[in-house]
């Protein structure tokens, strides 16, 4: 424990959560405090061309393998499973509406791109070393809990369908496109291209994390402030506990598949984590009835925050007692 509390204050006391702390209580004394939208739009693009690019680098060093393999289906299976174990706790801990329940639970099946890079910072921090491939594993987890949440509303007799438009959408989430695509781009370069532009994307990238989670944080502090009376204890719990079940999931896995200690932080991170882009996107097409409020309070306003301060440093935490590493 005393471990995990030493982690936690290292993170705490970095200029990435430190920056998040500030956008937060910025938000919650009500200052006037933004940052502009299109700048907040190219600061999410740069960070998510540079992990994609970084990890398409790392496969191409490292070369593909049966893990990598066994790492995307294991992916792709969390992303449908989670948001049925998801569903099931909303059920039991909240009074939430059978709609509201699917839409929340589809968060959590999905992926935070911002916790995982944030988790690749503390990994690098210590220098730990983790797959470059994960960043994919992190592109196939985005849209499958979409699916599970559409076929929990059906199963209701809702009448929820997934629209061929919708699965475009999907498809074509420009996140998505730009971690395959700068993925890619990084595997077919390799060092040399790197080397190129690594002036751009590789000393930059702290500085530009740090600014984008104080604009998550002046997102998460208003969200917080708008959704008072809204949520109850136990819907607050749920987005607390529901993280720790899937990290502890995503540790097993990744140790059933052989991943290295770095690799199953991050598959932990990942399964940890809540959509708050893509999801939410999805959300307002496809559930139009169910209460954004809810979802993206929960997402944004409590499982990011205690991802970022507190879950990051337990999952590497006990990945470290477990493995050993």
């Amino acid at each position: 424990m005393s471990e995990i509390l030493a982690l936690a204050g290292e993170n705490l006391i970095s200029p990435i959560i430190l920056s998040f702390a500030l956008g937060l209580a910025a938000a919650l004394a009500r200052s006037d405090l933004t940052i502009p939208e299109a700048v907040a739009k190219g600061m999410s693009i740069y960070l998510l061309f540079a992990i994609g690019f970084k990890g398409g680098v790392a496969v191409s060093a490292h070369g593909i393998d049966q893990t990598l393999i066994l790492s995307l289906l294991a992916g792709l299976v969390l992303s449908f499973a989670l948001p049925l174990i998801a569903f099931a706790l909303l059920r039991v801990m909240t009074g939430l509406s059978h709609v509201d329940a699917a839409a929340v639970a589809a968060h959590y099946g999905s992926i935070s791109i911002v916790t995982f890079v944030a988790g690749t910072s503390v990994l690098e921090g210590k220098m730990i070393d983790a797959e470059g491939y994960m960043v994919a594993v992190a592109a196939v987890m985005e849209a499958p809990a979409i699916l599970s949440a559409l076929w929990l509303v059906a199963r209701s007799g809702s009448g929820a369908k997934m629209d061929p438009d919708l699965i475009r959408e999907l498809m074509l989430n420009g996140s998505i496109v730009l971690l395959v695509g700068s993925f890619f781009i990084g595997a077919i370069t390799g060092e040399e291209g790197l080397a190129d532009i690594s002036a751009f994307i590789v000393s930059p990238f702290q500085g530009v994390l740090c600014l984008f989670l104080l604009d998550m944080g002046l997102i998460a502090g208003r969200g917080l402030r708008q959704s008072k009376g809204v949520l109850g204890l136990g819907a607050v719990g749920f987005a607390i506990l529901m993280p720790l079940v899937s990290a502890t999931i995503g540790l097993g896995v990744g140790m059933l598949i052989g991943l290295s200690l770095g690799g199953i932080v991050l598959l932990m991170i990942l399964s940890a984590s809540a959509s708050y882009i893509a999801v939410p996107a999805a959300m307002r097409v496809a559930l139009p009835e169910a209460n954004p409020s809810i979802y993206l309070t929960l997402s944004l306003g409590v499982t990011f925050p205690f991802n970022l301060t507190l879950g990051i440093p337990l999952y590497l935490a006990v990945a470290q007692s477990v493995t050993g590493g």
